[in-house]
């Protein structure tokens, strides 16, 4: 693997020696971007050793690369001595076809790119590792004690070193207790004194990114990086301040430069507009009273409404349904067909709630069964339903067939009028008639009228007459007679001739018509009183 130049290697070194059995600091250290590695120069056990490591935060250094070899040397400057390696043995025995001989780091894993072994045999017992000064690593007892070890710090980032257009002296002091002023990068948590300008700083995190900072917010001395500005720096009467660019406001601490929009209270969206900012909402929603806060909007309150047949208002937008009948299809509403379940003797057409039979020109829906069809005409005379040759023909019912000549054949109404159907009044219509009673009388069935008696505080009476006019309604059947007043005789008489009268006047009306014998007009009345030619019973009174 390729070594890297020594100066992007060297992030810091401060060396010395440690006195004491305890060494409060580390004889010397380096960092790079994430990782910190010191110097221990003090007798210790592996154990020992890692002790000290971790109370620092960190642990024996491991050496998966030719990165940290390097670092290892600059340490060490060629200083003799065997220090401890992050290695130790996990089994009984070592395993020197391997590439790490069966070790593994005090990281838990094996991954390496590097290894720098001493020439040596398969050995067994409590194994762990040591680096000389020519760099090659040796096995050795774990109980037994090394000139001292190496230490490693990792971090998720750090600070850069603080540059002085004067040259101002600082001193770094990082969290695991290296102390200089050769650091190039330091970890979080390090701190930088500058005795000349009275000013103690420190690396922390700040909106998310390490950065160099005090507790006071503001710029310091323009000279000593930038004054801590993210902008510009400007310095006038011994006042610093930091400037940032267009688009760009102040951070709270005064240094940092932010977008307007990271202090809004947006609550979907914010834009900037020059050095200040504007919120925005999502589409469905609309900018509340606020300026900030977003209100759901109606959508099917729009014109034109935005859906076919029903539209449902939800959060932050609508939904489109359909009627019932109806099914959405593609983002429309389709009429579901229920006429292949119909049975519809002619036509069939789909409604919203299901279907609905109809017929063809001539026929009306039968009454009685709405998917059948019957003959049908609203005039008094129209075509006869005929054949291909005319040989069988059909009419509605309460018409007669007519033929004339070569002519097509029709149907006639009847007019049941002409045959004394109704009791009082009667009115023909195109295939039927309908019958109406006198004021005082309602229709009992389709022919017959009956008196309305009307009850009120003085008796009851017929409704054709008043309380003043009522005719006496007897209580009880009037007596027979014991003999027949000559009158009767003569009415008798009549009643006899009239009867002879109307088969006659019947039989001639229907002979006018040129249509069937009486018998086969019967079948339009509903009731045997239809069929009595509407002859009623006379009562003559007898003189006394």
């Amino acid at each position: 693997m390729r070594r890297l130049p020594l100066p992007l290697l060297l992030a810091g070194l401060c060396l010395g020696l440690a006195g004491g059995a305890e060494p409060v600091a580390p004889s010397g250290a380096q960092c790079l971007e994430h990782d910190c590695f010191g110097v221990f120069w003090t007798a210790r056990s592996f154990e020992e050793a890692s002790k000290v490591c971790e109370a620092g935060g960190g642990h024996l250094m491991t050496v998966r690369s030719t990165v940290a070899e390097d670092a290892i040397a600059l340490l060490l400057q060629n200083r003799n001595g065997r220090l401890w390696l992050g290695l130790l043995l996990p089994r009984e025995c070592t395993e020197p076809s391997q590439r790490l001989r069966g070790f593994q780091w005090v990281t838990g894993d094996h991954r390496t790119d590097y290894s720098n072994w001493a020439p040596s045999g398969r050995r067994c017992g409590e194994r762990c590792v040591t680096v000389s000064r020519e760099l090659r690593w040796e096995e050795r007892l774990c109980n037994e004690t090394a000139d001292g070890f190496l230490c490693e710090y990792n971090y998720g980032g750090s600070c850069p070193h603080l540059s002085s257009t004067e040259g101002l002296p600082v001193t770094y002091v990082t969290p695991f207790g290296a102390r200089g002023g050769d650091f190039l990068a330091l970890p979080p948590h390090s701190s930088a004194v500058i005795p000349a300008i009275e000013l103690e700083l420190s690396c922390n995190e700040d909106d998310g990114v390490l950065r160099w900072g005090h507790a006071a917010p503001g710029a310091w001395p323009c000279s000593l990086a930038n004054g801590g500005c993210e902008g510009r720096c400007d310095e006038e009467d011994g006042r610093q301040r930091c400037l940032c660019p267009d688009s760009k406001v102040l951070a709270p601490n005064g240094r940092g430069c932010i977008s307007p929009c990271a202090r809004a209270s947006c609550q979907h969206h914010c834009v900037v507009a020059g050095n200040t900012f504007v919120c925005m909402c999502d589409t469905g929603y609309q900018l509340a009273p606020d300026g900030s806060s977003c209100e759901d909007e109606d959508d099917c309150a729009m014109v034109p409404n935005p859906c076919e047949q029903k539209c449902v208002n939800t959060e932050g937008g609508f939904e489109c349904r359909c009627f019932v009948g109806y099914r959405m299809v593609e983002g429309y509403c389709q009429l579901v067909s229920s006429c292949y379940k119909a049975n519809c003797e002619q036509h069939c057409e789909d409604v919203p709630d299901g279907y609905h039979c109809s017929c063809y020109d001539g026929y009306a829906i039968d009454p009685q069964d709405p998917t059948r069809c019957l003959l049908h005409c609203n005039h008094s005379q129209c075509l006869a339903m005929c054949d291909q040759h005319r040989e069988s023909c059909e009419c509605p019912e309460g018409f007669l067939l007519h033929r004339d000549g070569d002519s097509r054949p029709v149907c006639m109404d009847i007019d049941e009028c002409d045959m004394n159907y109704c009791h009082h009044n009667c009115t023909n219509h195109p295939g039927g008639y309908e019958c109406h009673c006198h004021a005082g009388y309602r229709l009992l069935d389709q022919n017959q009228c009956v008196s309305i008696l009307v009850e009120d505080g003085e008796g009851v009476y017929s409704g054709d007459f008043g309380p003043g006019t009522q005719m006496p309604v007897p209580s009880r059947t009037p007596p027979k007679a014991k003999r027949l007043h000559p009158g009767v005789l003569v009415g008798i008489a009549v009643g006899t001739l009239l009867a002879a009268l109307v088969p006659l006047v019947l039989g001639y009306h229907l002979a006018r018509k040129c249509c069937r014998s009486p018998a086969t007009m019967d079948y339009k009345c509903s009731s045997p009183h239809e069929k009595e030619m509407g002859l009623q019973p006379v009562t003559l009174a007898c003189a006394a």
